[in-house]
């Protein structure tokens, strides 16, 4: 019996006078003790989909067809009938809890707020509820967390209050948006876990909507594949993973991370070292700010990349890698050695670091926020020349153009802004601006963490090209161990700060030493 029956659904957005197409012709069915996936690129209409079941879209939104609930039909219903299955029947758990969430409310607010609007649960009761609720989704001692606020728990802990608060009302439908793309990869693998296990215990049906075809394998019973608003092929997991018919399903299939990095050219210079780098935070209390204890941000970290060579760091969220790459750049202090291009980067002033900057260069997780949306492309990418006082020898608009060429991008858009590209395009502009003054250093911080897996594997592609042809020293930053295993010669584990394990990258993919190494290989891997 279907839980959910979409028939022929189609949703048209008005916009500045026009109309765009976001889906047409959808029709897909969940039974009761399904799980369903959506799969597809950004774009593609999943989300648009999703939230038109129970019509959540905005104003500008025209939608045809039809959306039936148990029978009912959604599409054209009253704000009062939709609001009675908002919640109650059909929940949703978003990608990012923290903008999910109110930050001015405690945990034990949120949910409370929705006990007593849908069931009308207040006092004891909702906050007995609330502690069942919260020990369900795996939060220990559920009951000393009712006042934490949703910046003091982790993102881990954030998306199981989500799903706490979309179990609250003992819904029959659980519509999951990309919940756990936020998340690193053993928390992933946790989300997952108690979702299979909710939707058992509570016979939950799921509609999983997603990006990463890893997690469709490991969750859905079927899948619908869509591409530019439409569902281009649909079958059982088992089917489309063995079988795909349609070419972009051969193609998401085929978007893995293959390969591994460019050799290390022979005698090749060191570039970076560090010897016993560490980041302690000083405590302060009191009013005269007296120092109390230190958060140990990183300990004794020892590290070498020689040109032409990559070194990946990989740990969870708070690990330290982010905050070791910062003080190799100089951008936070830290005690012990840091030598680049043979210079203790440590004994330099001011103006003999800023000398050196344009040879160090970063590329961060998220191109959007990194990239000014005032500015075009070409004043973007020749920012950095202008900063570091590097006089090109011809004209600046000709060495954009050929930089925006080799990594990609077609320069007759360099007039354009930041929105008007995608996703991916955006990262290579932040590549380009990083590469066009030629550095020996560059810091990959979670550079494809943001972008769907054929955009990470030509991104990742992109990257190795150009330490090939440039001898790039790469220290690149990932919870994504695919990623760092397709990318890195050597990789540097690192546990609440601690290097727990390094080595050469094979031979810690292939024979991890500490268990906390192994727990990320099975997490990532399924081993």
């Amino acid at each position: 019996m279907s839980v959910l029956e979409v028939r022929d659904l189609s949703v048209t957005f008005r916009q500045e006078g026009r109309r765009i197409e976001a889906v047409r012709g959808v029709s897909f069915t969940v039974d009761k003790g399904e799980t369903v996936a959506l799969v597809g690129e950004s774009g593609s209409g999943k989300s648009v989909t999703a939230l038109s079941t129970v019509g959540l879209l905005s104003d500008n939104a025209e939608v045809a067809g039809s959306v039936t609930y148990n029978g009912t039909q959604m599409v054209g219903a009253s704000e009062r009938e939709l609001r009675k299955v908002r919640g109650n029947d059909i929940s949703f758990i978003f990608q990012e809890p923290m903008t999910s969430l109110n930050p001015l409310h405690t945990i034990e607010k949120q949910l409370a707020e929705s006990l007593a609007l849908h069931q009308g649960l207040s006092g004891d009761k909702a906050r007995a509820r609330i502690v069942e609720l919260l020990g369900k989704v795996g939060i220990r001692d559920a009951e000393s967390r009712l006042g934490a606020y949703p910046h003091q728990l982790s993102g881990g802990q954030r998306q199981r209050v989500m799903i706490a608060m979309a179990l609250a009302n003992g819904p029959e439908l659980l519509v999951a948006d990309e919940p756990t793309t936020a998340l690193d990869v053993t928390i992933q693998a946790q989300i997952l876990d108690l979702l299979a296990d909710l939707k058992r215990a509570e016979g939950l049906s799921l509609l999983f909507i997603t990006h990463d075809l890893g997690i469709v394998r490991r969750i859905a019973d079927r899948v619908c594949v869509m591409q530019g608003g439409e569902i281009v092929e649909q079958g059982s997991t088992a089917e489309i993973f063995a079988n795909p018919q349609h070419p972009y399903t051969q193609k998401l299939l085929a978007a893995e991370q293959k390969g591994g990095p460019p050799p290390v050219p022979a005698g090749a210079a060191e570039v970076v070292r560090t010897d016993a780098l560490r980041i302690w935070f000083p405590i302060q209390k009191g009013l005269l700010r007296k120092t109390v204890g230190h958060v140990k941000a990183v300990n004794d970290a020892t590290l070498s990349v020689r040109a032409g060579e990559t070194l990946g760091i990989v740990g969870e969220s708070g690990s330290g890698k982010t905050t070791l790459a910062l003080a190799i750049l100089r951008l936070i202090p830290s005690t012990g050695t840091v030598t680049f291009l043979g210079r203790d980067l440590q004994s330099l002033g001011r103006a003999e670091l800023r000398s050196l900057r344009r040879e160090m260069q970063v590329v961060f997780q998220d191109p959007y926020g990194s990239l000014s949306p005032r500015m075009t492309v070409e004043e973007i990418i020749a920012e950095g020349l202008g900063v570091h006082g590097v006089d090109p020898g011809h004209n600046r608009t000709e060495m954009v153009a050929g930089i925006m060429a080799e990594v990609g991008l077609d320069p007759a858009t360099m007039q354009r802004y930041p929105h008007e590209f995608s996703g991916g395009q955006r990262q290579r502009i932040a590549i380009a601006r990083a590469m066009i003054l030629r550095p020996k250093l560059v810091v990959l911080d979670e550079p494809t963490s943001a972008l769907d897996m054929t955009v990470q594997v030509q991104i990742a592609d992109l990257l190795r090209e150009l330490q090939r042809k440039w001898g790039l020293a790469y220290i690149f930053i990932s919870h994504d161990l695919r990623v760092i295993r397709a990318m890195a010669h050597k990789v540097m584990v690192m546990q609440s700060g601690d290097v727990v394990e390094s080595g050469d990258c094979e031979a810690v993919f292939t024979n991890p030493k500490t268990p906390y190494t192994k727990a990320l290989m099975a997490a990532a891997f399924g081993a």
